[in-house]
């Protein structure tokens, strides 16, 4: 991840906090307002408002290993030091793949309808949009042949491999905006991307600037997006700015990115591929009559896992009645969370989106949060153990 200078000022050492102080708007615009320049991408065919596209001339560069490699390497620069962004046009050049796995997503989705189940989103008012959480593979068990057509595309594993090296994990979500569906507010992405900006301050400013690189953030495009669609929103170059997980929660960095985003209309077919520490946000649909359906894809570095498996949900339930008795004893708070912290889970992902959606926030409550909370409320130990998996059978794949 390339850092810059705009939250700390030259000659002085880069902070070891982020914090409101940190977001200058003056400083922002000063990132974004660097220029893509096309001589600096020698596999890029054009530059369109600031983002880099790759047509079909970059497949005849992909089959000797040393051409892939260089490919490979002027898409990290252009996701780092560059604008953030990379459209493939054509990155399926037989769209009818895209087709028979939209008829795909589109029967599950109308079969989510019928049961009445509503997913929600988390950027944007539940059911303005029809989503599939999990769509991976919920493909994979309903048509596993349109899936392999589809994942053996070789832009996805060109890009996927180039920002997060080999043993990639990919997950999918399906959005479908409707028309009329409102604009996303401008946001980043995951992992502190959907966090509050109170929860992302407690992290180190390293973590700010390495967690880039543990995700890829892409889109393909189901059908034909033009702009009264509503396709992405971008503000290219916008990762660079340091303190920009703390700053896109701040009114005066929305207004911004509303008054200077960009908007590239999309082909079936074409595939847009970004630094999650990207500003951007789905557009508004103002067509009367186009679905505008994206396969969202998430891809996850191999190294963002641990080296053993616990059983935390055990761990919780053993340790609660001796939380319980020290909190009745007096014991400092601090002391408490420390105990949960080493015991239970912390973070509210991986999850099942279809049973364990975000309430309240962005994100589902955390393992660690539920022992809080119960603690807070002085629950029994039966009560918690029922929480605790009821919460781990909302996190399976079906959610049983």
């Amino acid at each position: 991840m390339t850092t810059t200078a705009s939250s700390h000022a030259p000659g002085t050492h880069a902070p070891q906090w982020f914090g409101h102080d940190s977001c200058r708007l003056e400083d922002f615009v000063a990132v974004v307002g660097e220029k893509t320049k096309l001589e600096d991408y020698a596999y890029a065919d054009a530059v369109e408002q600031n983002v880099l596209i790759y047509g079909k001339r970059l497949h005849s560069y992909l089959e000797s290993p040393e051409e892939r490699a260089d490919v490979q390497a002027e898409l990290i620069r252009a996701l780092t030091a560059g604008p953030g962004i990379v459209v493939f046009k054509g990155a399926f050049a037989d769209t009818a793949i895209v087709d028979r796995a939209t008829a795909a997503f589109n029967s599950i989705i109308a079969e989510q309808k019928a049961s009445g189940a509503a997913a929600g989103d988390h950027f944007a008012k539940p059911g303005a949009n029809d989503r599939i959480w999990g769509a991976l593979d919920k493909l994979a068990v309903r048509d596993p042949q349109v899936f392999a057509e589809y994942y053996s595309n070789d832009i996805l594993a060109l890009i996927s491999e180039a920002w997060l090296g080999p043993n990639y994990q990919v997950t999918s979500q399906v959005n479908v905006v409707n028309p009329g569906g409102a604009a996303q507010t401008a946001h980043r992405d995951y992992h502190l991307g959907f966090m509050s900006s109170e929860q992302a301050a407690r992290y180190p400013a390293h973590i700010h600037l390495l967690s880039p690189a543990l995700t890829l953030q892409g889109a393909v495009a189901h059908c034909d997006m033009p702009v009264e669609s509503g396709p992405t929103l971008y503000l290219p170059h916008s990762h660079k700015y340091d303190a920009g997980y703390l700053a896109f929660h701040r009114p005066e960095f929305t207004r911004y990115f509303e008054e200077n985003y960009v908007q590239l209309p999309l082909e079936q077919g074409d595939a847009a591929f970004f630094n999650p520490a990207l500003f951007h946000g789905a557009g508004h649909n103002k067509s009367a009559d186009i679905r505008r359906m994206a396969n969202l894809l998430q891809v996850s570095s191999a190294f963002g896992r641990a080296m053993e498996s616990v059983d935390r949900t055990a761990m919780s339930a053993a340790l609660y009645p001796t939380l319980r008795q020290l909190k009745a004893d007096g014991t400092s708070d601090r002391f408490l969370r420390n105990v949960i912290a080493a015991s239970a889970e912390g973070y509210g992902f991986p999850t099942n989106l279809d049973c364990d959606q975000p309430v309240g926030g962005i994100a589902p409550e955390s393992q660690a949060e539920l022992v809080w909370r119960s603690l807070q409320e002085d629950a029994e130990p039966d009560a918690l153990l029922r929480d605790l998996e009821a919460a781990a059978r909302r996190r399976l794949t079906d959610g049983l």
